[in-house]
């Protein structure tokens, strides 16, 4: 996503003050090998329903679905990773989205569907590589 300036600090003041619709777009997280394959696409911003492995920090390697995506605090939450309190009761840990892998899609929504093609885009990296044959027949 381009910025309109270089600045770290007005870059996090636009971040942390971005209307809630903007926001989804900082909740991106990198896709898994497989997936970037099929669909030609690097990165997918999360959702609820996806599944997704966590790659750095204390819950290193554990995999899970997304239960809850907090677009304020820029975090989200899986099942299965809690902390217990000083009064006995579990809470779900927050982590950030740039710390986790997409491992699948929740694809229920046609509208991420719709991205999916839209980005992935695998018309136009065929036509480079006929554009390089038919040069090559002109120069031989």
């Amino acid at each position: 996503m381009k910025t309109k300036t270089k600045k770290p600090g007005k870059q996090r003041k636009r971040m942390y003050r971005a209307p809630h619709h903007r926001r989804g777009r900082y909740l991106s997280a990198p896709l898994s090998s497989e997936l970037k394959e099929k669909y030609g696409v690097n990165a997918m911003p999360v959702r609820r329903g996806d599944t997704v492995k966590v790659m750095r920090g204390d819950h290193k390697g554990f995999e899970g679905k997304v239960i809850r995506v907090n677009r304020k605090n820029f975090r989200i939450f899986i099942e299965g990773i809690t902390r217990e309190k000083a009064d006995g009761t579990t809470v779900p840990v927050p982590i950030h989205p740039s710390k986790v892998e997409i491992l699948s899609l929740n694809l229920d929504d046609d509208w991420r569907k719709r991205i999916l093609e839209r980005r992935g885009a695998p018309e136009e990296a065929e036509q480079p590589e006929a554009k390089l044959e038919s040069e090559e027949t002109v120069t031989s």
